[in-house]
């Protein structure tokens, strides 16, 4: 079955399988949040983005093993289910460094700009944007025998980028995405922390209408 990436709390999982890594997308909570579980072909190491709510679907997700669980910034719609993943798997923490204080689940792995961060044999780019908070993290999964898949958190949507409350805020923000995001080719995949995929030509052609709207 072809990966779609629309997601609904309380339905389905979709499952996209590439060719050294299996990416799962599951929607939880009353604010419609995406967990995406990554899972390394070779070794089986597992690691999950943002256990956001509903733990127990979480945990039906991830089944007997999970390596790492990154929360992509300090909101707490992002780690509300985060202590109860951690409790029943051992996983260890990690989120951005400037966002860690923020969050009540102490982290035992902080990350900065560049980092890498490995699930089995896969290897994630850690990237640093300042703006929807101040340590936000984008994670960028660079496919071997394809395109990039990035997981934007609540940074990049379907539209425009994520909700920020000055415009000094939102300037930071652009500037980040600009700089470190839309470098990539337009085929690399947005994985975001809300809602249906998108990828990065389909946002690029915003940009424009994103700084005219303003914060």
């Amino acid at each position: 079955m072809t990966y779609h990436g629309a997601v609904k709390v309380g339905g389905p999982p979709d499952v996209r399988e590439l060719a050294h890594l299996i990416i799962t997308k599951v929607a939880v909570g009353p604010h419609n949040n995406n967990a995406y579980l990554l899972r390394c072909r070779d070794t089986d190491e597992q690691l999950l983005i943002d256990a956001a709510a509903d733990a127990p679907v979480l945990l039906e997700t991830v089944g007997e093993r999970l390596a790492t669980v990154v929360t992509t910034h300090r909101h707490h719609d992002h780690w509300g289910a985060l202590a109860e993943v951690v409790a029943a798997t051992g996983a260890r923490t990690a989120a951005g460094e400037h966002d860690a204080e923020g969050i009540d689940v102490p982290t035992a792995l902080p990350l900065a700009d560049g980092d890498t961060l490995a699930v089995g044999r896969c290897e994630l780019t850690v990237r640093h944007l300042v703006g929807h908070t101040p340590g936000a993290i984008v994670l960028v999964y660079d496919d071997p025998v394809g395109h990039q898949h990035v997981f934007t958190g609540d940074c990049l949507f379907p539209g425009g980028p994520g909700r920020t409350t000055t415009p000094d805020e939102f300037s930071s923000l652009m500037g980040g995405l600009e700089e470190k995001i839309f470098p990539l080719p337009d085929e690399a995949w947005i994985y975001p922390g809300h809602g249906n995929d998108t990828t990065l030509g389909a946002e690029r052609s915003q940009i424009p209408g994103w700084w005219e709207r303003g914060w």
